[in-house]
């Protein structure tokens, strides 16, 4: 009988593509997934540590499996991902029932971390980071699992050094795939059935540029783009300072590249992405705002914006106001400042009161989401291309699939259409999601 597991993952689309791996590896070891911790042997969280709350959620999530080990004592509960890295063996001292912690660069090792609990019983940490060859070498291969969309991985690691962002330290340095290595997979997935593929990194502009003999980003989309049977195309996530001009005009010259751009700004404030070390002023970033809406009239845009950042002003924040009605986001992520451990923000002082923090960010919030409103109310009445992902939650005989510009929608149709791109015309404008028709021939 095969043993069973439970994994939950927060965080990033990383963490996303890092939990595919573990599955894949402990389904090598006899292990099968169930969807309760109740249910399982072994209990698995690949974590986020790039806010404090998501750190302390953590934590809270281990306490709910202590009742299950007080009853189930060989019950194994491991951690892995960027607390893991962060924290390491400290884990194992501030949670008494936890077995095993493993960090972002040793995910390929989880099958011997878990037998070895199994075996000996025996509690450890392993958090060390890699070489750069090693790295290469461990890159992960899936196959589609019939999935409609799917992410792969092009680069690993972060050399940018942002003030607030603890990434690097959790991820290790900057290393880019092999091209051969990308093509080869997103070509055998689309083979297996895959229709959009997303190239996944966290600075994916800036793939290639420490390898003299490598593609640019912008040469690797337009040899993606030529895959055959590949329907859509996507990545994620690029940092404003390495946005080229090349890259840009991918948006008007490759065909299956979505009319959608996630660019993170975090600040308006040019003292203020100065102390974050972003590398650009709003001015730079507002020139490939427009020079991106320029090369593709339809194309949205979606960001990252934080509030709270040390010492900020009203100056300061009035500029992030500003530059954000400029720009007309489709969505933003808005963060309260939070510090993290090792990074050059968490040792600023900071003299604003936590009440100004929230009000700021409740007025961003507020502004955002009427900028967004007036944005997507624009496709009402559309028809629109929707790629047809799998069966909704929202009601019973729907499907949903997203828009080009990466909006969900739902509507009613056979399970027959997945994997299609089909015209829906929309009906009803939601805070985040469309709801359709299907358009019939």
């Amino acid at each position: 009988m095969n043993k069973a597991f439970y994994l939950e993952t927060f965080g990033c689309q990383m963490n996303v593509v890092d939990s595919e791996q573990i599955v894949d590896l402990l389904e090598g070891i006899g292990y099968a997934q169930v969807d309760a911790a109740d249910k399982a042997d072994l209990v698995l969280l690949n974590t986020c540590s790039v806010r404090d709350k998501a750190e302390r959620k953590v934590y809270g999530h281990l306490g709910r499996f202590k009742p299950i080990k007080d009853q189930k004592p060989e019950l194994i509960i491991g951690v892995g991902g960027c607390v893991a890295q962060q924290e390491g063996e400290q884990m194992l001292e501030k949670v008494s029932y936890l077995d095993l912690v493993f960090g972002t660069h040793n995910i390929h090792r989880l099958p011997e971390l878990v037998q070895q609990v199994e075996e000996k019983r025996q509690r450890g940490a392993v958090t060390n980071f890699l070489e750069r060859e090693t790295r290469l070498n461990l890159f992960p291969e899936r196959t589609s699992k019939d999935s409609v969309t799917r992410f792969v991985t092009v680069m690993q690691g972060c050399d940018n050094f942002c003030s607030y962002c603890i990434v690097p330290h959790v991820r290790g340095r900057e290393i880019s795939r092999p091209s051969q290595d990308i093509i080869a997979e997103v070509t055998a997935l689309v083979g297996e059935g895959a229709c959009e593929i997303t190239l996944l990194g966290q600075n994916v502009n800036s793939y290639g540029i420490k390898d003299a003999d490598e593609l640019t980003f912008a040469q690797l989309l337009h040899q993606v783009n030529s895959i055959a049977g590949l329907q859509r195309l996507r990545f994620a996530t690029s940092h404003p300072k390495d946005l080229t001009d090349e890259l840009i005009d991918c948006f008007a010259d490759l065909d299956k590249l979505c009319q959608h751009i996630h660019l993170p700004l975090q600040s308006g404030s040019d003292r203020i992405l100065k102390l974050m070390n972003r590398g650009y002023t709003a001015s730079d970033y507002l020139k490939k705002v427009e020079r991106l809406k320029k090369k593709c009239s339809q194309i949205r845009l979606t960001s990252d914006i934080i509030v709270g950042f040390p010492n900020e002003t009203e100056k300061d924040f009035e500029a992030t106001l500003d530059l954000v009605k400029q720009v007309g986001y489709a969505d933003a992520f808005t963060f309260l400042y939070s510090p993290r451990v090792e990074t050059a923000a968490a040792k600023m002082q900071d003299h604003q009161s936590g009440v100004q923090k929230q009000q700021r960010f409740e007025r961003l919030l507020e502004v955002q989401h009427e900028i967004s409103a007036a944005i997507w109310q624009k496709d009402d009445g559309q028809m629109l291309s929707v790629l047809v992902e799998g069966e909704s939650k929202q009601a019973q005989g729907q499907l949903f699939g997203r828009t080009t510009s990466n909006r969900i929608v739902n509507f009613t149709g056979s399970s027959a259409l997945i994997g299609q791109v089909v015209p829906v015309k929309i009906v009803k404008v939601h805070r985040n999601s469309h709801l359709g028709e299907l358009v019939e021939p």
